[in-house]
């Protein structure tokens, strides 16, 4: 592409930042980091632990935000400049460089234009993210691991810190359940469009005859509570179970009851936690876990009300929703919003971001 031909792309990078900055708005988030950056100085704040986590964690959020637009900004400025002296020096290098940085700057910019789509209830909440495999047995325990890598991949990529609570293994292979914490704001509002079944079809690693599989695992997103949500659960509701942790083919990882399950009488709602080195630490981390699945139902009876009352029959979260298929062709495929890649190895290493963004502007349109 000719150098002249890139200042329409620019206009429209322009536009799209601008846009972007209205609704993030820097120096809204410039003074409220200022109000945190004192709150911080106080030399009690780490009296208080639950409230110091807070306002550190919405510090350093904040100061990522701004970091993040004003990095996009000064690069957009910067790039204008190297176009225009690359093209007064007639520069094939510098012209290459303009290319690469354009077309950074474009994804980057298409990235954090999806973010402010994010403006949901919870949307801005950490995420509490469950795996569990399906039907279609051997199989779709191992499926259900290969989604718990290809989740906490993504993670690792994004350099998003990443808590396990729990790890069901199943006896042959892969395992029957995981529950993990993505610990970063505007977690649930990224992922929650990962929620529903996902379909693996694939030649069986476990099958002799070598016969093609069809697999399933659901994926539940949650959004984490928090202190203001006031989830009141007397200890007259809850049945508290304690066994011995496991490994991988239902070996002992432990030698103490130190994994608790937690039964929730009036909901019959279940969670576990087993990866804690005590007792008590697991049954906080799984009283989490409750608090989590208690608010979605809270929000989900609250939105099947409103349903009712616009005779609305809801929408269809929790059907199939993304197809991964290894035989005979390799596609990885969202059913809802048609975006697709060949690369499934890619997908399975975290290479998702692509079917988020679709997913996060399919569900803005859906709910327009």
């Amino acid at each position: 592409m000719a150098l002249a031909d890139y200042s329409d792309t620019l206009t429209t990078l322009e536009t799209s930042l601008k846009s972007i900055e209205a609704v993030i708005d820097p120096d809204a988030k410039k003074a409220e980091i200022a109000d945190l950056e004192q709150q911080v100085a106080a030399p009690d704040l780490w009296d208080d632990q639950a409230n110091a986590q807070r306002v550190t964690s919405r510090l350093s959020a904040l100061q990522a935000d701004v970091e993040r637009i004003e990095g996009l900004r000064t690069r957009l400025d910067d790039v204008q400049l190297m176009m225009e002296m690359a093209e007064e020096e007639d520069d094939a290098d510098a012209a290459a460089e303009v290319d690469t940085e354009i077309s950074k700057l474009k994804k980057e910019i298409e990235a954090l234009e999806v973010r402010t789509l994010l403006n949901g209830e919870y949307d801005e909440r950490e995420a509490m993210v469950t795996i569990r495999s399906e039907a279609g047995g051997v199989d779709a325990a191992d499926f259900a691991e290969m989604l718990l890598r290809m989740y906490t991949r993504w993670a690792e990529r994004h350099k998003y810190p990443v808590e396990v609570f729990d790890v069901s293994y199943a006896e042959e292979a892969g395992i029957k359940s995981a529950t993990f914490q993505v610990k970063i704001p505007f977690a649930y509002g990224t992922l929650s469009v990962e929620q529903g079944t996902h379909r693996l079809v694939r030649i069986s690693p476990f099958d002799n005859q070598g016969r093609r599989q069809t697999s399933f695992a659901g994926v539940e997103v949650l959004p984490v509570t928090e202190e203001a949500d006031h989830i009141d659960i007397p200890e007259a509701d809850l049945r508290v179970d304690v066994f011995r942790s496991s490994g991988p083919g239902g070996q002992s990882v432990n030698t103490t009851d130190s994994a608790v399950r937690l039964t929730h009488i009036p909901t019959g709602i279940v969670v576990s936690c087993q990866n804690e080195k005590s007792q008590l630490q697991n049954k906080a981390a799984a009283m989490r876990v409750l608090q989590s699945r208690l608010l979605e139902k809270a929000r989900l009876d609250k939105e099947a009300e409103m349903n009712a009352l616009k005779g609305d029959g809801g929408n269809s979260w929790g059907s199939q929703m993304r197809s991964y298929v290894l035989h005979p062709y390799q596609m990885v495929k969202d059913l809802r919003t048609n975006f697709e890649v060949g690369n499934t190895d890619g997908v399975f290493d975290g290479d998702i971001d692509g079917f988020i963004d679709a997913g996060i502007r399919w569900r803005m349109q859906d709910e327009g």
